[in-house]
């Protein structure tokens, strides 16, 4: 995994206005607008120490009403099957999330694409309450390989835009009006 992606998630996730327009150049109107309402409600990201370190995960993203550590992932390919030390990252980041009650968190980058190249996967525990058991239920699990093993399959994820939308609005009625002022916007999300 490259830095240079952890370091573009990072900016985004902290609301930095030149990364964010950098990456939602290709993307349309309705995802430029979800992505960018992170600005209003920015995360601390910080880079965890040792990156990869047992069970935390490259990034962790902190906010007053909600935390999460991230794994950080590019490809080529839209599937990354976890072994070796892949499957060793994701039993550590399933082992911290159970025993903290957080919400661990791959983040994918399809490299080459054009829209929005990130999709998110949470690793499913069993002991999320409040806001992050009302999330959960909206970020795709990480899909079971057919020997059994989790993998990251790109288009089963949930696309960045989304997440942010659901983690950064305030109301659905303010999003929706102005979702409405924006003129011959394309619909397909």
């Amino acid at each position: 995994m490259s830095s240079s992606y952890e370091r573009e998630l990072r900016r985004v996730l902290s609301g930095d206005e030149k990364t964010i327009n950098s990456i939602t150049r290709s993307c349309n109107q309705l995802e430029k607008l979800q992505i960018l309402s992170v600005m209003d409600k920015p995360f601390l990201v910080v880079r965890a120490a040792g990156s990869g370190m047992e069970g935390s995960g490259d990034l962790v993203a902190l906010r007053g009403d909600i935390c999460f550590p991230i794994e950080v992932k590019s490809t080529k390919s839209k599937k990354l099957y976890l072994s070796g030390r892949t499957k060793t990252q994701y039993l550590s980041m399933l082992k911290e999330g159970e025993k903290t009650g957080l919400m661990p968190l791959y983040a994918h980058r399809l490299k080459g694409v054009r829209g929005d190249s990130w999709r998110i996967f949470r690793v499913e525990t069993s002991n999320l309450k409040g806001k992050l058991s009302i999330l959960a239920r909206r970020i795709p699990k990480l899909p079971i390989s057919n020997q059994g093993n989790p993998m990251i399959d790109w288009e089963q994820g949930l696309p960045l835009h989304k997440f942010i939308s659901f983690l950064c609005r305030e109301r659905k009625e303010d999003f929706n009006s102005i979702i409405s002022m924006i003129p011959n916007m394309a619909t397909k999300t």
